[in-house]
């Protein structure tokens, strides 16, 4: 990889070492190998790994630069909880927990956490059994998993007790978040997506129920 890959992965993520970017790339290479086996992520993208997996998970980190304690449902191929997890190995004390009930998927991020010593712990379980083994975040990620209605459900545990969801979306996000607002209501932040020109970030904070 380029120094242009180094300068895109810091562009996004904010700063980070040259030690993390070559360890990414190194994972790059071991995801596309799990991929062609399991079928992590779909495999028109299995030629840009780097920019439509790696640098869009890695944008959270810069969101919130000085958050520690990361939590990740359905997490998949690893994305973004793999990626975080590369990026808060350098932040003292900063961990994440990656829940996914997958049993394939879950070995291929326990098999990940191993190699890499990352600081992240695999929770194989479904999200609605997770809650009592998962400890206490300030931030909660997901990715591809759900519509924003079934995500806010799912995270409610979470995001009405102080923790901050920050979560992607495409280009139909609006209409998700209008029916999202007919039972919750919430704080919202808009982060335009870093990697791609029709996606957002959204912040949600402050969760609460409509009566």
């Amino acid at each position: 990889m380029s120094a242009a890959s180094w300068a895109g992965l810091q562009s996004a993520a904010g700063p980070v070492s040259r030690e993390t970017f070559e360890r990414l790339v190194e994972f790059q290479t071991v995801f596309q190998k799990w991929n062609r086996r399991i079928n992590l992520a779909a495999q028109s993208t299995q030629g840009d790994v780097w920019r439509r997996h790696i640098l869009d998970s890695a944008q959270l980190a810069r969101i919130k630069p000085d958050a520690k304690r990361w939590l990740d449902l359905g997490s998949g191929g690893g994305f973004p909880g793999l990626v975080l997890a590369f990026l808060l190995a350098e932040r003292d004390g900063g961990s994440i927990d990656l829940v996914e009930c997958n049993r394939k998927k879950a070995s291929f991020l326990q098999a990940v956490v191993g190699q890499f010593n990352l600081p992240a712990r695999v929770v194989a379980r479904r999200i609605d059994d997770a809650y009592p083994f998962v400890s206490t975040p300030q931030i909660v990620t997901a990715r591809a998993l759900a519509s924003l209605p079934v995500l806010l459900e799912l995270a409610a545990p979470w995001l009405t007790t102080g923790t901050c969801g920050l979560f992607h979306k495409g280009r139909d996000y609006r209409t998700e978040l209008a029916e999202s607002a007919q039972r919750w209501s919430f704080d919202l932040v808009e982060h335009a997506s870093a990697t791609d020109a029709h996606g957002v970030i959204l912040e949600l904070s402050d969760l609460r129920q409509l009566t």
